[in-house]
């Protein structure tokens, strides 16, 4: 799995400006909606994936270390490096998308509101 973090980026970012209502354009509902189904599945299979990659690091390296001679050094390194490079993507990604979350709340005024 490639890890595509400035596209991951790119279409959330697109996601939230489709979600931004407009004053003079009022969405519809379903549209939403379905909009953000659409991200919560893009941001489900994308945390999943590195899921899948931090499993499939841990179970090459307990391979490597029982004595698997499949498997070199250098691959078990290689699997480690590309899920974490994966995983610190992911912090990035997130970052990015809390940071346009607060944007959007100031903008619509809902910044200063306490919870609590």
């Amino acid at each position: 799995m490639d890890v595509k973090a400035n596209s991951l980026y790119q279409e959330m970012q697109n996601m939230i400006g489709q979600t931004r209502l407009q004053v003079n354009e009022p969405q519809q509902l379903n549209e939403i909606n379905s909009t953000s189904s659409d991200f919560a599945t893009m941001l489900k299979n994308a945390v999943d994936g590195v899921n899948n990659m931090q499993l499939e690091s841990r179970d090459v390296q307990k391979r490597f270390e029982m004595g698997d001679p499949s498997l070199s050094l250098a691959e078990v390194m290689l699997t480690k490096e590309k899920s974490g490079i994966a995983f610190e993507a992911t912090v990035q990604v997130r970052n990015k998308v809390l940071e346009a979350y607060k944007q959007i709340m100031n903008i619509l005024g809902l910044g200063g509101v306490g919870h609590g």
